[in-house]
């Protein structure tokens, strides 16, 4: 029995290596990761602030489980200084994915899935420090420690060989902080979307799960304020690296920045540092 169970977590973790391009690192694919594994993720975010030219900092430490091969749901912590002095905590959010289409081909697979997700926030709308360079401007609000909120969609990847591709569109609603209400020309909807490459470039050929991947991505990420308040749009490129190591630990890096937009954000750029941990086959 202990025999089987090794064997069976090994091939949870082959699985996972061989569709090792599918795990952007900016968004999520309409894959899932395997059934009955646990992931622990540490993401570091980088942003320089606009309206002082300080260097933002935000931690992201996020519990993943795989309930089934069908849904997953993610825990998520937000601690960052981007709108106070210092680091504190921010808040957290719960999202949850269904993946509700598999078509399965040999070296090739399409999938489809619906997400949820919800965020509560305690962090000011405004910075509470006063002393900036230019006058304060920002109508880009994202459910990542900056209001809370609630958002859905759906996501579809298709994978041929060794490059995967994928797309998101999604919808926010925007709400009050615990403490500190949407000001006055703030949005509070947008819809949201993303197209995603991912391509194994090592190994060339696979022997064992021990071996190391590199993944190459490039993700065009964009938003759209959807009413009267707040108005704006853009287009962002984030560009990525990432490592895979025994088929269990991963490393990401990603360098994200604005192509086009009229929207006034916090960060036109940001880096990511990302290193996540998954155990499989949790239950004996």
């Amino acid at each position: 029995m202990r025999k089987f169970l090794i064997m069976a977590a090994a091939c949870f973790a082959f699985s996972q290596v061989t569709t090792a391009q599918e795990l952007y690192v900016n968004t999520e694919p309409a894959s899932n990761m395997a059934a009955n594994s646990l992931g622990i993720r540490l993401t570091n975010k980088f942003f320089k602030m606009e309206h002082d030219g300080t260097t933002g900092m935000r931690f992201e430490p996020e519990i993943m489980w795989g309930i089934n091969k069908k849904l997953m749901v993610h825990a998520i912590g937000y601690a960052a200084n981007m709108m106070q002095s210092s680091i504190r905590m921010e808040g957290g959010s719960i999202y949850a994915k269904y993946r509700f289409l598999s078509l399965d081909q040999q070296h090739a697979h399409f999938r489809m899935a619906a997400y949820v997700k919800g965020s509560v926030i305690d962090n000011p709308y405004l910075p509470a420090t006063p002393a900036t360079k230019k006058p304060y401007a920002n109508t880009d609000l994202d459910l990542e420690g900056a209001t809370s909120g609630v958002s859905g969609g759906v996501i579809a990847t298709q994978l041929l060989h060794k490059l995967a591709l994928s797309t998101t569109l999604g919808y926010s609603r925007y709400m009050n902080n615990i403490k500190d209400n949407i000001p006055e020309g703030f949005p509070k909807n947008s819809v949201n979307y993303s197209l995603s490459a991912g391509y194994l470039l090592l190994p060339v050929r696979y022997k064992n799960f021990n071996q190391t991947n590199l993944n190459l991505y490039v993700e065009l990420l964009g938003k759209t304020n959807a009413d009267a308040a707040g108005k704006g749009s853009y287009l962002d490129i984030a560009p990525a690296v990432q490592f895979i190591f025994n088929s269990t630990t991963r490393l990401d890096l990603s360098y994200r920045t604005q192509l086009t937009g009229d929207m006034a954000r916090n960060s036109l750029n940001s880096f990511l540092v990302r290193i996540e941990h998954n155990i499989f086959n949790i239950k004996k």
